[in-house]
């Protein structure tokens, strides 16, 4: 017995003393990580896109690895930049390659979607994000600057559409939608309403599908959240009107907001000053909001509400209009119509001398 005893604490200490054996460490990340580096394209090259070249490869961009000091299955996003300080960022393509390929036709949806106007070559900022794992926070490359010229392009937006009790519940009114301008599930779109207490739902496709329908998950309709799926839930409900509502709705956050609007103009070259707004006329057959006034050398902006909230000027003198952006200079004196279209998902302006 005293024989078992002792081969039996032999056998034990001896699985004690394994279960107690070190494991391999790691892996372990390098105490300075390696990001990626744009090889391709040369930085500085010119690319000028037509609607003949469209369906071909613009350029291949390559990139060396980067190196968290392990074997990884890293995911690289190109991204590119018109503000150079990637405010803007718009991701190109993602890959877990070293090299992707990007189309013309891809290049010049996006530059138009950022505000590049057509004909005119613009410095167009690259730089790749890497990502190993969620708990390891992203790293970029080095940036490069390319130039590139676009052209004109009708650009199809992703929307929702906006039946209500303003125009009938119509779920396939391409007139009452909403677009998302960058593609990221963030949608916004004025339209006029011409009912007391406004309600309505959004739609993904121009029908009532219980999974595409989007409301309020809310008995009151009024709680900011948004219910995706399952018939929405409750209708949306506004109030105030009739008028001229902006909607927002972002997916990614299940949130939508509206707010009525009225539009003035503003500035050094208005009769006022900067000191209160000039009044713009809404049209309900054109959906424009206009003015007809005299106008000395100076600056003017759009604004609503007779407040800085929302105000729309223009950073790329394009008549393109951008919420809080640069003034619009007015160079000559003169007796001018001024016309706010906000009928678009880029929103612009025209101002004529009469």
């Amino acid at each position: 017995m005293k024989t078992k005893s002792i081969l039996l604490l032999i056998v034990t200490t001896l699985l004690i003393m394994a279960g107690c054996e070190q494991l391999p460490e790691g892996p372990f990340l390098k105490s300075t990580l390696d990001p990626p580096a744009i090889t391709a394209p040369a930085a500085g090259t010119s690319y000028v896109i037509t609607e003949a070249n469209e369906n071909n490869v613009m350029a291949t961009f390559t990139w060396n690895a980067a190196d968290y000091g392990f074997q990884s299955a890293t995911t690289y996003t190109l991204q590119i930049s018109l503000t150079g300080d990637f405010k803007d960022a718009n991701d190109l393509a993602s890959t877990t390659k070293t090299e992707v390929e990007v189309l013309n036709s891809k290049m010049n949806t996006t530059l138009l979607i950022l505000g590049a106007e057509p004909g005119v070559s613009k410095a167009v900022t690259c730089r790749l994000k890497a990502v190993v794992n969620t708990n390891i926070a992203a790293i970029y490359s080095e940036t490069s600057t390319i130039n590139v010229t676009p052209f004109e392009k009708v650009i199809i937006y992703p929307k929702l559409y906006v039946p209500g009790n303003y125009q009938g519940w119509s779920a396939s009114n391409e007139n009452t939608v909403i677009s998302s301008v960058k593609s990221d599930n963030k949608y916004e779109g004025f339209l006029y309403m011409n009912e007391a207490n406004p309600e309505f739902k959004f739609l993904k496709v121009p029908a009532w599908e219980e999974a595409n329908t989007i409301g309020d998950p809310d008995a009151s309709g009024t709680s900011g959240n948004l219910k995706i799926g399952g018939w929405g839930g409750n209708n949306i409900k506004a109030s105030g009107g009739p008028g001229y509502f902006r909607l927002k709705a972002d997916l990614n956050e299940a949130k939508y907001q509206w707010v009525k609007t009225e539009w003035g103009l503003i500035g050094s070259a208005t009769p006022n000053g900067w000191n209160s707004d000039q009044n713009l006329t809404f049209s309900t057959t054109t959906n424009l909001w206009t003015i007809t006034l005299n106008l000395v050398v100076g600056d003017i902006k759009f604004r609503a509400n007779d407040a800085w909230d929302i105000n729309l000027g223009d950073d790329g003198n394009d008549k393109k209009l951008e919420y809080g952006a640069a003034n619009i200079a007015i160079a000559a004196a003169g007796n001018y119509t001024i016309t706010l279209d906000l009928t678009k998902p880029v929103y612009k302006y025209k101002i004529v001398k009469n």
